[in-house]
């Protein structure tokens, strides 16, 4: 997106998750739709989405009582009152866009919001609720319970084929498919993530930026979850106006009206514009909205959060001494990666004040062609002019590339390791071409779940195949194993699984490695791990604790039937699950 055509944006506000009397457990059943819309207007809301259960009846109810309203007055026959009614509907649907949607039950208890055009004819959404397996009898009751519906992937692949919205609801709460509390999922979290068709997580922790935030763990750095994911909040209203000792970050928590709102960035307020900006990778383009505070500087923000696998910085652009180059060094990486945003212009130190870029249509122009000569196969990458604290800066979108391996003139292929750009290793560039050539070997299908469970318990399938341990935990997401070694001569040869992002990298030797290879390599080396210094529990273990850059790493053990594995250099973002028993109280948030 051109800084010229960002410059003719703004913010809107928007909350595309609320219920109505149409839903069997709306909580005011006399409220009527103008007070729904009056609401909306007294709370500076732009947009906003009914979305009953497994209903539109909500939508459709307002629109026949504004078109019976239409056809009195045209007749000549509406009473004072009906008048009335009528011009306050004109009135707030001229500063209200009112989107027809639905909030669908999937199997086993999943809830999936489907947002629609204005112009999309109700009859068509029943259509779709019809052919996900909704009882006709709830297209009036508005119930959440279904019975056998349809699963959750068909539901994001109807919803965005016919042009909807499609958002996973309350995804870190009960009935969301993040399963977040539960230490089973697998596969079936990641694809109920990661889908093509999935547009956006609604949440109800965002803002937050400790490491268990929602947000935060679908941000395109963990193992598994490389597609980074949009975040957005929506209040679930099931009343007009939120209860006594409401709680804006919980599911249940009986809020009203435009208590739990999403601005976005749009170039007009219509669909259409909503449905592009979902469907792109600009996230700078949603934020949370709270009237208590200042409105977010995304740019800050990225800074605070620091250089990741995602995201990095650079103060300057200057061929001299390099930097142009480390610039473009890093798209290539981010392309052969999970792809990320470069921001130039910026230290990285948070405390430090940007820097900006003096001429900066200028640098974007060197940019483009410099991208466009060096990198192959081509690359189409998005670049603009940020500002931040009065400064302009240059902000490089990179996506995944989708025609792997990409390399710097023919030869020099990069990826992206932690915070660091690195050249790629031999076993690295085999796993780029796979990637490219789309050999790579097809994760099974999730596995359903029993009966008996009281939401979802389906059975887990590792991204990289390891043996079942400790009751069906999985090994942490952060780190690596260790996990074949060779004597050649006078030197030792390792075999490396990088749990970052499941590669094998065999060759591995301790001048070769890179800095966590290394540092795992160095401690098998010279400091094996002893059994009985092991802090266990159960067949999980801390071996010991310690601080890179200020951050906390942790060397964990693992008891299996047949062996003892290591994990080096695991950080607290990759220890979810029964780990997060070994992060030190003092780093919690």
């Amino acid at each position: 997106m051109s800084s010229r055509k960002k410059s003719r944006m703004q913010w809107y506000r928007m909350d595309l998750h609320l219920h109505t009397p149409a839903s069997s457990d709306y909580q005011e059943p006399h409220v009527s739709y103008l007070d729904i819309l009056r609401k909306a207007e007294f709370r500076g809301v732009d947009i906003i989405a009914f979305t009953d259960h497994n209903s539109v009846g909500g939508y459709a109810a307002m629109m026949r009582d504004i078109e019976q309203l239409t056809f009195l007055e045209g007749l000549g026959r509406a009473q004072p009152e009906e008048i009335r009614r009528l011009a306050e509907y004109r009135r707030l649907l001229d500063k209200i866009l009112v989107l027809p949607g639905f909030e669908f039950t999937a199997t086993f208890g999943f809830h999936i919001l489907g947002v629609f055009s204005p112009d999309t004819p109700v009859r068509y959404i029943e259509h779709l609720l019809l052919s996900l397996n909704v009882p006709p009898n709830v297209l009036d009751e508005g119930n959440s319970d279904v019975g056998a519906s349809s699963d959750v992937l068909t539901a994001y692949q109807t919803i965005d084929e016919a042009g909807g919205i499609c958002i996973a609801a309350h995804v870190n709460s009960s009935h969301g498919v993040a399963m977040r509390g539960f230490d089973f999922g697998g596969q079936t979290r990641i694809a109920y993530t990661q889908d093509r068709h999935l547009h956006a997580l609604e949440v109800t922790d965002l803002g937050r930026k400790d490491r268990n935030s929602t947000e935060r763990f679908f941000n395109g750095t963990k193992s598994g979850y490389s597609r980074r994911m949009r975040s957005i909040q929506g209040s679930d209203a099931h009343r007009l106006n939120a209860a006594p000792n409401a709680d804006k970050n919980s599911k249940n928590a009986n809020l009203g009206v435009g208590d739990r709102v999403t601005e976005v960035l749009l170039s007009e307020r219509s669909f259409e514009a909503l449905l592009e900006m979902f469907r792109g990778t600009d996230f700078s383009r949603t934020r949370p909205y709270n009237p208590s505070r200042q409105p977010l500087d995304y740019v800050q923000a990225a800074r605070e959060e620091g250089s990741t696998l995602v995201q990095s910085f650079h103060e300057s652009m200057t061929k001299q001494g390099g930097r142009l180059y480390g610039v473009i060094t890093d798209v290539c990486a981010f392309a052969n990666t999970n792809g990320g945003t470069i921001y130039v212009g910026l230290p990285s130190d948070p405390k430090k004040p940007p820097v900006g870029v003096s001429n900066p249509q200028s640098s974007v122009d060197t940019l483009h062609q410099e991208i466009s000569r060096l990198i192959s196969p081509r690359l189409d990458v998005e670049i603009d002019v940020q500002e931040t604290q009065g400064k302009s800066i240059i902000r490089i979108q990179v996506p995944s590339g989708d025609d792997r391996p990409y390399a710097i003139e023919d030869n020099r292929i990069y990826v992206r390791d932690e915070a660091d750009t690195t050249l790629a290793v031999r076993d690295e560039i085999v796993n780029l071409v796979r990637q490219g050539l789309n050999l790579q070997e097809q994760v099974a299908e999730p596995i359903a779940p029993l009966p008996a469970a009281p939401i979802f318990t389906p059975v887990a399938v590792p991204a990289v195949p390891v043996k079942s341990v400790d009751q069906g935990a999985p090994p942490p997401t952060g780190g690596v194993e260790i996990i074949d070694e060779e004597q050649r001569g006078d030197e030792r040869y390792y075999t490396m699984r990088d749990l970052r992002n499941g590669n094998i990298v065999k060759n591995v030797t301790r001048t070769s490695a890179r800095r966590l290879w290394h540092y795992a390599i160095k401690q098998r080396e010279g400091n094996p791990v002893r059994a009985e210094k092991v802090s266990w529990h159960g067949d999980i273990g801390l071996w010991q604790r310690y601080q890179k850059v200020g951050e906390n790493r942790y060397d964990l053990v693992q008891r299996t039937p047949d062996q003892v594995r290591v994990y080096y250099g695991v950080t607290e973002e990759g220890m979810s699950g029964p780990w997060q028993v070994f992060i030190a109280p003092d780093d919690a948030e």
